[in-house]
Formats: C-alpha cells, sequence, structure tokens
C-alpha cells in the first residue's frame, strides 16, 4: 500500500523507517558514518548530499505526510526557507510575499534580496487580489505563509495556487504553524512546501531542523543548490527527528483541542482585550479556516487590558514557560516585538498590526485547567502590583 494510502499516524510511524536487519530492534538504526564508499556501491552517500541512510529515510517521511513526491530535510527552518527560494530566483527576477511574515524570512528578504538583484514586494493584504495586484512580468515565486506568524492570518491556498498557475510562477508555502496533521498544501495546488522542522515536526524543543517538500522536478532544482549552500542536518538530529515525528499526529491533535480551549477561555475572560486564533467563530477568517484546515493548530495570540503590563504577565507565570520558540509538548509564551519579529522596525511591525502588548501563546499538552489556573494566576499578580503601585 502507498505511503499516502496510510493513515497519518501510520506514516508518522513507519514510513521511511530504517530496517535494523542485525539485530532486529523496533527502531531505526542510527548510521553515524559521514564517509561512505564510492566503489561497487549502487549510491556514492556523502551527508552534504542528503543521501545517507537516515537522511534518505526521514526525507521519505516528510514527503509522503506533505503528500508529494519528494522532500529534503536542512539544519534549520532558515535554511530551507532561503534555499527554496534562491532555487527559483536570479538576478533580475522578483518575488510577491505576504504581508505577513516570520520575521527570519522578512530579514533574509529586505536585507539580503538587493544584494543579487532580486527584486520583491509585500502584499497589502491576504486575499488573492492582493497578491494579483503585485505581480510583474519578472514574478517568478509567490510566497505565503498561513496561519501567519504571530497573528494567525490565514490565507486562501487554493486561490494564491491557482494565481500562481495562471501566471506560470512557482508557488510556496510556509507550513510549519498548521503542520501536516493540520493543512496539506499540496493538495489545494502549491508547488513547494517549506516546514520549521524544529517546531511541530520536533515537538520537543531539542531540535533544530527544516524541511521542503515538492514534486521531483522541483526537488531536484532544490537539491541542487542545497549541496552548495551546505544546510545539511546531522545524522543523530536525523535520528531524533525521525523519532519525534511518530508522535506528531498524537501530540498536534491534542495541542489543537487544547488552543480552542485556552483561545474559547481567554475571548470571554474581562482582562482580555482580544484573541487571535482562526478556531473561533469571530476570528475574521474562520470559515477559510474551516475550508482548508483539518484542525485550528496548537498557536493563539492574545493582548491583555492596556492597564495590565504584559512584561510583568509573562514573568508572574508558573507553569507556562517565557520561551523563545513553539510547538514544544510544554505551553509558552514570548513577545514577538521582543523576539521573532524584534529587528522589523515599530512602523513595519505597526503595519502589520504588531503590538507592543502582544502575546503569542504556543499550547502544550498539558491539562487545560492548570494552564487556565497558571493565567488567571499571573492577571491576579499584575492586578495585586498595579494596586501596590497606586497606593504607593
Amino acid at each position: 500500500m502507498a505511503a499516502n494510502n496510510k493513515g497519518l499516524n501510520t506514516i508518522c510511524t513507519h514510513t521511511g523507517e530504517l530496517e535494523d536487519k542485525q539485530h532486529k530492534g523496533a527502531v531505526s538504526p542510527l548510521y553515524m558514518s559521514t564517509s561512505y564508499a564510492f566503489e561497487d556501491v549502487d549510491v556514492k552517500r556523502y551527508p552534504r548530499y542528503f543521501n545517507t541512510p537516515n537522511q534518505e529515510g526521514l526525507c521519505l517521511k516528510v514527503a509522503a505526510l506533505e503528500h508529494a513526491e519528494a522532500a529534503l530535510i536542512f539544519g534549520s527552518g532558515m535554511a530551507a526557507v532561503s534555499t527554496s527560494l534562491m532555487a527559483f530566483l536570479r538576478a533580475g527576477d522578483h518575488v510577491v510575499l505576504q504581508q505577513t511574515l516570520y520575521g527570519g524570512t522578512y530579514n533574509l528578504v529586505t536585507e539580503e534580496f538587493s544584494k543579487y538583484g532580486i527584486e520583491f514586494s509585500f502584499t497589502d493584504g491576504w486575499d488573492a487580489k492582493d497578491f494579483a495586484d503585485k505581480i510583474k512580468e519578472n514574478t517568478k515565486v509567490i510566497y505565503v505563509e498561513t496561519p501567519s506568524n504571530p497573528l494567525l492570518t490565514i490565507t486562501d491556498i487554493e486561490a494564491v495556487a491557482a494565481l500562481a498557475k495562471k501566471h506560470n510562477v512557482i508557488s510556496m508555502i510556509d507550513n510549519t504553524f498548521a503542520s501536516p496533521v493540520n493543512q496539506n498544501p499540496i493538495d489545494l495546488g502549491i508547488d513547494v512546501v517549506i516546514h520549521s522542522a524544529t517546531k511541530y515536526m520536533g515537538g520537543h524543543s531539542d531540535i533544530c531542523a527544516g524541511a521542503v517538500a515538492s514534486s521531483k522536478e522541483h526537488m531536484e532544482r532544490i537539491f541542487h543548490l542545497a549541496k552548495n549552500f551546505g544546510g545539511s542536518l546531522s545524522d543523530y538530529t536525523v535520528w531524533l527527528l525521525e523519532r519525534s515525528i511518530k508522535t506528531m499526529g498524537i501530540r498536534v491533535r491534542a495541542q489543537n483541542e487544547n488552543a480552542l480551549a485556552m483561545a474559547k477561555f481567554l475571548y470571554t475572560h474581562e482582562d482580555i482585550d482580544a484573541v487571535y486564533y482562526p478556531g473561533l467563530p469571530s476570528h475574521k477568517d474562520h470559515e477559510l479556516a474551516k475550508r482548508q484546515m483539518k484542525g485550528f493548530g496548537g498557536m493563539l495570540s492574545f493582548e491583555l487590558k492596556p492597564s495590565l503590563d504584559s512584561s510583568k504577565f509573562q514573568k508572574s507565570l508558573k507553569l507556562i514557560k517565557s520561551s523563545m520558540s513553539l510547538a514544544g509538548v510544554e505551553s509558552t509564551v514570548l513577545s514577538p516585538t521582543q523576539t521573532s519579529h524584534a529587528l522589523m522596525s515599530p512602523e513595519v511591525r505597526a503595519e502589520q498590526g504588531i503590538k507592543d502588548g502582544l502575546i503569542r501563546f504556543s499550547v502544550g499538552i498539558e491539562e487545560v485547567e492548570d494552564l487556565i489556573a497558571d493565567i488567571e494566576q499571573a492577571i491576579a499578580s499584575v492586578k495585586k502590583s498595579n494596586l501596590v503601585y497606586s497606593n504607593n
């Protein structure tokens, strides 16, 4: 039976696993060698060529999860992003990018592309028309991220993919926030799917990796640049990532459930000003999210009432960790203006609706009751601090 015909958890657990022929172990053996024979072999293996046994096995798993013909795994999400974009762009080309992007991707484009003679335009919104308005004769790539980081805006994947095909350009998507559990953009017409595998694929806050999935033709083009850029992943990390993906379906579905519960709690809380989560009917893109996602994800953002200091609130949390990354089994919060989007100017952040008090919440697998109790005590602590300050 083909991998794509198997269920999600079966693919996570078994596709791409390596057989331990010597000892019959239950998990993939780990091949640590960085040097392989070159004579009388079918494949000349070398880590930088993404073809060690563990690398090949993991690539099969990622491709199956994204319903793609082929995939590659990289040393980081940004290695995956930069290699994919540069594989299809040359001096004189133009790329259209979504208005709201991960800060690292935004910095790559705004700080580096002009050095290589590559033009770029950011959309004014998230509708297909916003992308269409920016397309030029030399446009080669359309790049989207949905749900977006950190405001969880939703872009119509099918409409963007159709627009790209109409203009004969490559469509790319950062699918990190959704994960393959909740969204498969290739099924909706997207050409290239990119992940920071550090996040939901890794899921335990102990792996740094990236992944790209696409057709064999597109992946061959990406591979030829990737082997020169040298963004390969060590086999030990590859082995750890394969282990982590085995539980991705179970983890992410649990995080979906918890995030929806937390979003509902925050939405009705008297001390919360705004909640951004596509699973809420109040979210402007809720119906679109329902149409193209299988689950709404474990990420949300919220804003406290102006009288409550967001920094003090985060420092007052006892169970939920203040942490730079996301998507681990543990719940974490951060301030995008101080971390993921810190390199953006205040003006650009304001244009994107990212306020200084915005808190990004990566919901883990803890009991919802415990997460609610932690948020309640942190809010009470900030209120008490405010009362003491006003009395003085």
